[in-house]
């Protein structure tokens, strides 16, 4: 069985990584060795120095990378095509209009550029302030305190999160859908790329047959999740969370996992606004989508989908 390690930051993803890492030892012959970087820097550096072959999650400092001529990279799955937050409000706004002229809450960690490119979807850039939150200052996901003490009229939550805000009595407002790579994009040095086809096709092969169980599949999915997972989300002893939160999680994947052009151009704009060096770089060179298109037009994704009932 070929071995690989598959390298994460934060635990909200491991429940995706653990059903591609059983999908794989039971169906695809590889043994998918998961492990978690929590330093910044030692997490992007892990499919370069040989701490991991592949991540999943936070690529878009591979821009930068190849941009500047240093580390190449390979982006090969997109299992979330839209952002996962929601603009949430107070009860005194019921319009767009009632948003202008006043403060909205960006937060500091993720991608807080996504949101300034949300608020000018919206029409509302230049007619409203922004204010970076830290999760230092309010908690992890905790800046819906600014619009609850009215400090801001509105700010973007994580669906996992929100529902302490909706407990403080603000209102999900809606906003348009937004295109990006998502959570659990997987990206691998573009040498392994190259040099291990086999190994790329059956760990994408076994991706794909992951992200279908948990559409198609609940209960053996959240099987693996809650024996695997649930302990390192701090969620083991609470199964009605575990589960609200794996729903939340399973409805945003896509189980043919192809990226689309309108959410890497924005990824591409993210990215360049945090690591300003990967400006002028053509965002698709460092996609390669093959192994996901030849699966695809073999049929492999379509009868695996109604193998699983769907």
């Amino acid at each position: 069985m070929d071995r690989i390690r598959l390298a994460y930051r934060d635990t909200d993803r491991t429940p995706v990584i653990y059903c591609i890492k059983e999908m794989a030892a039971r169906h695809y012959d590889l043994d998918v060795d998961v492990v978690r970087i929590r330093d910044n820097d030692a997490y992007e550096a892990a499919i370069f120095d040989g701490s991991a072959e592949m991540i999943c999650e936070h690529l878009e400092y591979l821009y930068e990378e190849a941009a500047l001529g240093r580390r190449k990279a390979t982006m090969f799955l997109a299992p979330v095509r839209s952002s996962d937050t929601q603009m949430v409000v107070g009860p005194d706004v019921h319009s767009l209009e009632d948003l202008r002229g006043k403060r909205i809450a960006i937060r500091a960690q993720g991608r807080p550029h996504a949101i300034i490119m949300r608020i000018r979807a919206m029409g509302l850039e230049g007619s409203v302030e922004t204010v970076t939150v830290s999760d230092s200052d309010v908690g992890r996901w905790g800046l819906w305190k600014t619009v609850a003490s009215g400090e801001c009229a509105a700010t973007f939550m994580s669906n996992l999160h929100m529902p302490a805000a909706l407990a403080a009595g603000l209102r999900i407002f809606p906003a348009p859908e937004f295109d990006v790579v998502g959570h659990f994009s997987h990206a691998c040095s573009a040498e392994f790329a190259r040099t291990h086809d086999s190994i790329m096709q059956r760990y994408v092969q076994a991706a794909v047959h992951a992200l279908c169980l948990m559409r198609l599949r609940r209960d053996d999915a959240l099987g693996i999740v809650a024996r695997d997972c649930a302990a390192l989300m701090g969620l083991d002893q609470d199964r009605a969370e575990l589960e609200r939160w794996y729903d939340c999680i399973a409805g945003d994947l896509e189980m043919k996992p192809y990226p689309t052009p309108m959410g890497i151009a924005n990824t591409y704009e993210i990215a360049c606004a945090e690591w300003p060096g990967g400006k002028g770089i053509n965002p698709l060179t460092l996609w390669d989508i093959h192994w996901l298109k030849q699966i695809d037009d073999e049929g492999f994704i379509d009868r695996l989908i109604a193998s699983l009932g769907g």
